[in-house]
């Protein structure tokens, strides 16, 4: 029976030789393999050792991985990640047909070309093949048409090899970077909101700054929730930073040293409080007691310590005193998008607290604050939306680049894990090349620290090559060609054909010229006074 070669990978990858892997892979899927005892191995061929040694190599790949440092991540968060972890995926009976065709062409297209030239198929674009082909009842010969042109495409848009990737997708960014404009713009359609763009939010984005100038988020809501009006703003409630001020009156009473709270019965209706939601929030207060008014909705603060500085600080503290929502939101708004329902924009961020909300949809839902992603989902969600804000921040201005580059961008940012600036605090200033790095800033620091360390400089990259005047790395400065001169003694010279006769050219005869005829001279005459003439 033949081995299954993802279970025959997979062993490959728990450090087993390929021929026992597929030993072990055959008719037997990777859960078969780890239930096998040592009888059971040795009933396979294996000696006791070999048994032996392939139950440890199977039980330390099983080891749990040492606890991470960074905290769990909430059961919210965690649910949102598994959705996206062994999905399977579903395809008609047309899409399997068209695929298998797809896959098929795109294998004949690869047969006979260069390694280099073999050109995957993405996924992405195969949807999108399959999609249009369905939606136009497309035949097959227009098909074949599209996957070649997609085929020619793909290995056309190959970067060559050793090509200087670096300089030019930092040409292709910081040349359309000049002609971005300096301004803070409303979000497109909720004019309440402001949101930085333009080269201010391309800075933000390199520097990988903590904490945007204009957090804000677009807070999709499930379904059920985004066709209601009312039920959006139950979640705009939840979600919208609510202080006891704006929705009640807080006067004090100078007399009796003590403050009068006044409930606005509009404004907690919209919010859903109630008296007794505030008096259990008035609790937090220091040094006071707060008491409902008999046969009044009012609220009266009573000092613990009579005065009037102490009265002071307690009004300003009462003011300020959370009654609802989540911190960090310190405003909303709700919008009907087509096609998506009610959606509500926020002024402020805080993305792990608003997943949690009954209601939100936390598929959809995302923040500009790249940290908060990085914190809450993952670096690779944190990658995809470095990329995903620089491009939106670049078609905004009309400016197109080619996202290639910015990926580019986003894979040096987080390469190591953790989202880094381009800059001497990240990138540029923790780079393996001591000449790279004191080119950049900070000379003599970079220097000095390198000198008392001993570090060796092995100039591997572009910077340091240029500074000591030697070739780079890349491109033709990349290759290296090597004669091996034994093979000269082995060279037969090749006999050459003997040189063409040359036939001499048979010379022409020149014809004499005709001799010109003389004109005839005519007879002269003499006049009577003597003189010569002739007769014309």
């Amino acid at each position: 029976m033949a081995a299954n070669p993802s279970t025959v990978k997979a062993l490959e990858g728990r450090g087993f030789d390929k021929e026992t892997a597929e030993r072990l892979a055959e008719g037997r899927t990777l859960k078969d393999i780890q239930g096998l005892d040592k009888k059971g191995l040795m009933e396979l061929g294996f000696t006791g050792n070999e048994a032996q040694d392939v139950i440890e190599k199977l039980a330390k790949a099983k080891r749990p991985k040492a606890p991470s440092a960074r905290k769990p991540k909430e059961p919210a968060v965690h649910e949102v990640l598994e959705a996206y972890v062994d999905v399977p995926e579903e395809w008609t009976a047309e899409e399997e047909k068209l695929r298998d065709r797809i896959i098929k062409k795109v294998e004949k297209l690869n047969e006979g070309v260069h390694e280099h030239e073999i050109v995957v198929m993405p996924h992405r674009v195969m949807r999108e093949i399959i999609k249009m082909a369905l939606e136009r009842d497309a035949d097959a010969k227009l098909i074949d048409r599209v996957v070649e042109k997609s085929v020619d495409v793909l290995r056309r848009i190959r970067i060559d090899p050793t090509e200087a990737v670096g300089i030019v997708g930092a040409q292709s960014i910081g040349e359309p970077g000049t002609q971005m404009t300096m301004r803070t713009f409303h979000y497109a359609g909720v004019a309440e909101i402001n949101v930085t763009l333009g080269l201010p939010r391309l800075i933000e984005i390199v520097d990988a700054r903590r904490q945007p100038s204009t957090p804000m988020m677009n807070i999709y809501l499930q379904e059920g929730w985004n066709a209601d009006a009312a039920k959006a703003q139950v979640v705009a409630n939840e979600i919208e930073t609510t202080y006891l001020k704006d929705v009640a009156a807080i006067d004090t009473d100078m007399v009796e040293l003590k403050l009068v709270i006044r409930p606005d019965k509009a404004k907690m209706k919209v919010k859903s409080l109630t008296r007794d939601d505030l008096l259990d929030i008035l609790k937090k207060l220091r040094k006071a007691k707060a008491e409902p008014v008999p046969e009044s909705d009012e609220i009266e603060v009573i000092l613990d310590e009579p005065g009037f500085k102490r009265l002071q600080q307690v009004q300003h503290q009462a003011s300020n005193i959370k009654v609802k929502g989540l911190d960090g939101i310190k405003r909303v708004v709700i919008r009907k998008e087509t096609g998506h329902g009610y959606v509500i924009y926020s002024e402020g961020s805080n993305l792990a607290d608003v997943l949690k909300v009954r209601g939100v949809d936390p598929r959809r839902t995302t923040t500009n604050d790249i940290q908060a992603i990085y914190e809450v989902l993952g670096i690779e969600a944190a990658r995809n939306k470095i990329m995903e804000e620089a491009y939106a921040t670049l078609s905004e201005q009309g400016l197109l680049v080619d996202r290639r580059h910015l990926m580019l961008v986003a894979d040096v940012m987080t390469a190591d894990g953790s989202v880094k600036a381009i800059g001497r605090q990240g990138i540029s200033g923790q780079k393996s090349s001591i000449l790279a790095r004191a080119a950049f800033e900070i000379t003599v620091d970079h220097l000095l620290r390198a000198g008392m360390r001993g570090e060796n400089d092995h100039l591997q990259g572009v910077a340091e090559n240029i500074i000591v005047g030697q070739p780079v790395n890349i491109g033709t400065g990349a290759v290296r060609l090597a004669v091996d001169q034994k093979k000269f003694a082995e060279v037969k010279p090749i006999p050459l054909p003997p040189p063409p006769v040359r036939k001499e050219p048979t010379p022409v005869l020149e014809e004499e010229p005709l001799p010109l005829e003389e004109p005839e001279e005519e007879p002269e005459t003499e006049t009577a006074e003597g003189e010569v003439t002739s007769e014309t």
